[in-house]
C-alpha cells in the first residue's frame, strides 16, 4: 500500500513539474521568426527599419528590449503595445498602423523571456504587468499622454496592469484571459491528460517559480475603481481564448466597451478584418479625447 501511494505521489510531482515547465517555458518565436511572419501575413506591416531602440530598465534577468515608433509628426501621446505569448515585439507592430494613422507614436517591446531578453519563466500576466508598469513610466517620461494596447498575452497583462493605478488614457485588450487557468485545464482536456494534474503544476510553479497558476487571474485587477477606459475586442471564432473571458473583463470595468469582430479566431481580428477593427478602435479614442467613455 506504501508503494502504491508513493508510485502515486511520485507520478503527481513529475507529471506536475513536466506540465510546469510545458507552460510556463513553451518554445518562442525568435525575431527573425517573427519578422518572417509578419512579412508574410500583415499587409500594412509599418517599416521596421524605422524603429528606434530605446533603454528600457532591467525587468527579470535582463534589461527589457524595446523600440519607438514615430507617426511622422506631432503627435498626441504614445501606445504601448504589448505582443502575445511565444511572440515577439515584431508581433505588435499590426497594430501600429491604426494608432499612427491617428497620430499617435508607438513604443513595442519584448515581454520578459521573449524575444531578444533572457529565457524565463512567463508567469502570464503576473510578472509581466509589474515589467509593463515600469515600462509605462519609463514612456511617460517623453510623452504626457500614453495609451496601452495588448494581445492575447499582451492584453492579459494589460489588463493586470491596473492594479498599479498606471496614469494612462486609454486601454485596449484584444483576446486576453481573465484566468489562465481554464485555459490550461482545457489544454490538458484536449491532450487526454486529467485536468486535475493543472493543480500539480500549480505546485511546482509556486515552488520554484513563486508565482501559482491561481495568481495569473487579470480579471482580480479589475473592478469599479478602475477609471481608466478600457476597450475589449474578441474574435468571435476564438475556440483557445473563448469571448467569455473578455466579456467578463468587460463587465467588471464600468468605463469599458465591447466588441466582436465576426469571424476572427484567436489574435487574429485585425487581420480578419482590419477596416472594421480600425474603426472599432479609432472612434474610442476619439470618443476618450472627448472624454465621452
Amino acid at each position: 500500500m506504501l508503494f502504491v501511494l508513493s508510485a502515486v505521489l511520485l507520478l503527481f510531482v513529475l507529471s506536475g513539474a513536466a506540465l510546469c515547465r510545458y507552460a510556463l517555458y513553451g518554445r518562442r518565436k525568435t525575431v527573425p521568426e517573427s519578422v518572417a511572419w509578419a512579412k508574410e501575413h500583415v499587409p500594412f506591416l509599418p517599416d521596421i527599419g524605422a524603429l528606434e531602440p530605446a533603454d528600457l530598465p532591467k525587468a527579470g534577468s535582463g534589461p527589457l528590449h524595446g523600440y519607438f515608433l514615430r507617426c511622422g509628426k506631432d503627435a498626441k501621446g504614445c501606445v504601448i503595445i504589448t505582443h502575445g505569448y511565444t511572440d515577439t515585439h515584431i508581433g505588435a507592430l499590426k497594430y501600429a498602423k491604426v494608432y499612427l494613422g491617428i497620430g499617435y507614436d508607438c513604443f513595442v517591446y519584448d515581454l520578459r523571456g521573449h524575444g531578444d531578453n533572457p529565457r524565463e519563466a512567463c508567469t502570464y500576466s503576473v510578472r509581466e504587468s509589474a515589467d509593463l508598469d515600469a515600462v509605462i513610466r519609463f514612456v511617460r517620461e517623453q510623452t504626457p499622454v500614453v495609451g496601452l494596447h495588448g494581445e492575447s498575452l499582451g492584453a492579459a497583462t494589460t489588463a493586470a496592469v491596473m492594479k498599479y493605478r498606471p496614469d494612462v488614457a486609454f486601454a485596449v485588450c484584444d483576446c486576453g484571459f481573465c484566468d489562465i487557468m481554464p485555459i490550461f485545464k482545457a489544454g490538458l482536456k484536449a491532450m487526454h491528460v486529467p485536468a486535475f494534474f493543472v493543480h500539480a503544476a500549480s505546485l511546482i510553479s509556486w515552488l520554484f517559480h513563486g508565482v501559482s497558476f491561481e495568481e495569473m487571474r487579470p480579471l482580480d485587477a479589475l473592478g469599479p475603481e478602475v477609471r481608466v477606459p478600457m476597450l475589449f475586442i474578441h474574435g468571435e471564432n476564438d475556440k483557445f481564448i473563448f469571448p467569455e473571458h473578455s466579456r467578463r473583463m468587460h463587465r467588471a470595468v464600468p468605463r469599458s466597451r465591447m466588441a466582436l469582430i465576426p469571424g476572427a479566431g484567436h489574435a487574429a481580428s485585425v487581420l480578419t478584418d482590419p477596416e472594421a477593427y480600425a474603426r472599432i478602435v479609432r472612434e474610442f479614442v476619439a470618443d476618450v479625447e472627448k472624454g465621452g467613455i
